[in-house]
């Protein structure tokens, strides 16, 4: 796995190598350390072995994560989330709010992979080893629905249906105003920001990025919002919420790209964002996959409040 070229932005200006290259491969500073010393890492094409090098803006950094050493996953029964669909192929989860994908810097254990070991030991050794079967992934603050691969074959057409945008994904978002627009299509490339590291933003430096839209009711009380049907069309990092950010209206309980007090009416501890549909085509039958999650209960009390 690699993370290549990415321009080093001012946030990042004069911090250490290692920290760097830990926030960039979502490694562990103990990991990230190790790729470093031992030549994974380079800056504008030269490999640096000193995790103690501070780098500068400017700079282009690709990291080349070789994880053989690392342990991997432990099956945990005890991580809860629910099977909507299933088959010796893959599996349709539904994922709650608050459970973390896969581990990662900061989160060893009591993910949702841990949680797919145990109860489906045959995907350890699908895809990524470190992050067994997932094909894409969910915020840690977003609920709903993700598919799963549990043969290899299934992992690779699955992934490649995701680059040819094939699979329809649908979120319910709450934000705050009201577009003007009844629905459109925010296109808008997204990258790491340059003032804070572990924020995404639109920049021309970005990748690709496309979502459409559709106002489905707007809301008064207790302040203006509207909820949004979100279809992704790429899948970056944070992408619906940098989006509707960007647009000047963000969803509804974000911690990080929200309205901060402002949402305070709302009494929402996590984001008002849910993948509620999912559809994709079987990599083995080629039927076609539709699941479907209803709003998780404390976002349904949020909109049974609004009017």
């Amino acid at each position: 796995m690699s993370h290549p070229g990415e321009v080093v932005g001012s946030a990042l200006d004069g911090l250490r190598l290692d920290r760097v290259v830990a926030l960039v491969a979502d490694v562990s500073r103990s990991v990230a350390a190790r790729l470093v010393a031992t030549g994974g890492v380079r800056l504008d094409g030269a490999v640096v072995t000193s995790g103690t090098r501070r780098v500068a803006a400017g700079e282009s950094l690709s990291v080349a994560v070789d994880r053989r050493d690392d342990p991997r996953p432990a099956a945990d029964p005890d991580v809860a989330f629910q099977t909507v669909f299933e088959d010796a192929h893959v599996v349709v989860v539904d994922k709650p709010a608050g459970l973390v994908v896969h581990p990662g810097a900061g989160h060893d254990r009591g993910t949702l992979v841990n949680g797919l070991l145990a109860r489906y030991p045959d995907i350890a050794d699908v895809g990524d080893a470190y992050r067994p079967g997932i094909v894409h992934r969910l915020d840690r603050g977003t609920s709903g629905l993700m598919v799963v691969a549990r043969t290899e074959l299934a992992y690779h057409l699955l992934v490649e249906q995701l680059r040819s945008r094939q699979p329809q994904r649908v979120y319910s978002a709450l934000v705050r105003g009201q577009p003007e627009a009844a629905s459109g299509v925010i296109d808008a490339p997204i990258g790491r920001s340059s003032r804070n590291p572990q924020r995404m933003t639109v920049t021309d430096r970005g990748r690709s990025a496309r979502t459409g839209y559709t106002v489905e009711r707007r809301y008064c009380v207790p302040a203006s919002a509207a909820l949004l049907s979100c279809r992704l069309e790429t899948g970056r990092t944070h992408q619906i919420r940098v989006h509707l950010r960007a647009i000047g209206h963000p969803v509804v309980g974000d911690p990080t790209y929200g309205s901060g007090r402002l949402d305070d009416a709302f009494g929402l501890s996590r984001p008002f964002l849910h993948a509620g549909s999912l559809s994709f085509t079987h990599p083995v039958s080629g039927e076609t996959v539709q699941a479907e999650s209803p709003l998780p209960p404390d976002l349904a009390a949020v909109l049974a409040a609004c009017s």
